[in-house]
């Protein structure tokens, strides 16, 4: 088997397949991202959905026998949508990030990620594969940036030069000895857009983040969004683009590579009002294509209610009612209750009054006592 031209006839498959970059990287443990995420661990940084062992996310032999080498891919995505829809007056639209605009990408990677290893075995019916898209244990990040895809920037994603950070990752690990490539150099310079640009400090410096206090984070937690954050959402509904959009190397950025990463307007940035009733069944056959879905319903519903509120949207005050009285869930309760003191008027203090009455729920109860009183202190 000659190594050196497998590697340049996985290059030039890569390409026919759709894969946008691919890299060769060294197996060893990611030491640099291992000190870093202990860091990360004891600040209380990190936000519960990773793989909660340290060593399996840096040690590719803990998780593969005997490791040789990892490839890395990148997919882009496009930054603009082709048909724009446009949120306007009792219109009101909320948004997904770019990353949730097509096909769940995990689907998308995992595909190009099978394909890839089909080919492999052909020619090496010996080989052994691991391939992993954002859920694995080893940090997409690190391998994409020691197999040379882009650099690290300081808004934690991967830079490439041609694709600025619109690209998914995935790798796959193989005990094919493939020659690795060579890391990019940083090219974000003393260039600290994204950090300023970031609603809630998360980027505490560049290429740490406070996940905790991360937007992207926050909406999809499922709780009560604490009240800190609620004006600095926006009419964000899934993910936040803010440190994306603001790096200068992501400018004039879109690609239009593959028909699976294209948006449907109407899933990417939909109508508020109707999320608020929409059932489960609706619900995933909208919504159940896109990535953004993974959490179920409820978190974007309820940052739907928060979206609503951030319009001032005095047309959508009858459907927060209906939430506040009818809703089971005292999320989304308590969460009707402060759009309403935030949009205001005679019809929302009413409600909230009677609210007072008929709520059971001591947390959707502060809310609404919460609610009353901003509004009396506003008179």
């Amino acid at each position: 088997m000659n190594i050196k031209q497998l590697k340049q006839d996985i290059i030039d498959y890569s390409k026919k397949i759709g894969i946008d970059k691919i890299g060769f990287a060294s197996p060893s443990p990611f030491t640099e991202m291992k000190n870093r995420l202990i860091r990360q661990q004891e600040l209380n940084y990190q936000s519960g959905f990773e793989e909660p062992d340290i060593e399996k996310r840096v040690r590719p032999d803990l998780i593969f026998d005997n490791p040789q080498s990892i490839i890395a891919i990148a997919v882009a995505y496009p930054s603009k949508m082709k048909v724009r829809v446009v949120s306007k007056k009792g219109e009101r639209r909320g948004i997904f990030c770019r990353a949730s605009w097509g096909e769940d990408y995990h689907h998308i990677l995992r595909r190009k990620l099978k394909l890839l290893e089909e080919y492999i075995a052909e020619r090496v019916p010996e080989a052994k594969f691991k391939s992993m898209v954002d859920t694995g244990e080893l940090v997409d990040r690190a391998v994409a940036e020691r197999a040379g895809i882009g650099w690290s920037g300081k808004n934690c994603s991967i830079i490439t030069p041609e694709f600025g950070s619109y690209v998914y990752l995935g790798e796959m690990i193989t005990n094919l000895p493939f020659e690795p490539d060579s890391p990019m150099e940083d090219q974000c310079g003393s260039c600290t857009k994204c950090i300023e640009a970031c609603p809630t400090g998360a980027l505490v410096q560049g290429g740490q983040l406070n996940s905790q206090r991360c937007i992207a984070f926050l909406t999809q937690t499922k709780g009560f969004l604490p009240e800190e954050f609620r004006d600095k959402l926006g009419n964000r509904l899934y993910g936040c683009d803010s440190c994306q959009t603001a790096c200068p190397i992501n400018k004039g950025k879109d690609f239009h590579f593959h028909d699976e990463t294209e948006p449907d307007p109407e899933i990417a940035k939909p109508l508020l009002k109707p999320i608020l009733h929409i059932s489960n069944r609706e619900f995933k056959e909208k919504y159940g294509p896109v990535s953004g879905s993974w959490r179920g319903k409820k978190p974007i519903q309820r940052n739907a209610l928060i979206a609503l509120a951030h319009f001032k949207d005095k047309t959508a005050v009858p459907d927060l009612i209906k939430v506040l009285k009818e809703d089971p869930r005292p999320v989304l309760r308590g969460t009707a209750a402060w759009s309403l003191c935030k949009i205001g008027g005679q019809e929302a203090e009413t409600a909230l009054a009677q609210a007072i009455e008929n709520e059971k729920d001591e947390q959707v109860l502060i809310e609404v006592r919460n609610g009353l009183q901003y509004l009396e202190v506003k008179r």
